[in-house]
């Protein structure tokens, strides 16, 4: 069973049919939209500021979300992918974009809707990463940008296939 703890009486607030594998974290303020997954050695942590994540969240294996005592809260929009082992701290990540697997997004970032971040990149502190834009390496910068359309096809058919998933546990 996950491990589900409150901190300064505040405890996470799940919507329906979020699941949680049995050895994810979820700490504190934080609150997570219906159809979302939190998956295996994933810590959510929102013991110093709020976490607010939105529904057909993937947040997969070995994922961190944290964010900065007084400074920065970390809000996740709809249909993201947070890929493995990625590092979400303190930031803002709007609908319909995926994290690569290892990637660190910094305090203040914003990664707006229908954006791509490669694996391995680092977002520094305070990038802005505009819609259709890829980034990637380190620090990131923009490598390309793409038709909006097709990465809201891409994170929606992921979304879709990570309900799947969980469906199987």
């Amino acid at each position: 069973m996950a491990l589900i703890k409150q901190v300064k009486g505040k405890s996470p607030l799940l919507a329906d049919n979020v699941f949680l594998s049995d050895n994810s974290t979820i700490i504190g303020d934080v609150e997570i939209g219906p159809n979302s997954s939190v998956w295996f050695n994933a810590v959510i942590r929102g013991d110093v500021n709020s976490i607010k994540i939105g529904s057909k969240v993937n947040i997969q294996d070995g994922a961190i979300i944290h964010c900065t005592y007084n400074k920065t809260s970390t809000i996740i929009g709809d249909n993201v992918s947070i890929g493995h082992n990625a590092i979400v701290h303190g930031c803002k990540i709007e609908d319909n974009v995926l994290i690569g697997m290892g990637s660190i997004i910094m305090d203040g970032a914003i990664i707006m809707s229908n954006s791509i971040i490669a694996a391995g990149s680092v977002i520094l502190e305070g990038t802005k990463v505009n819609t259709g834009e890829i980034y990637a390496g380190v620090p990131a910068k923009k490598i390309k940008q793409i038709d909006k359309k097709k990465i809201s096809n891409l994170t929606q058919e992921m979304a879709e296939k990570y309900l799947l998933y969980s469906s199987w546990f």
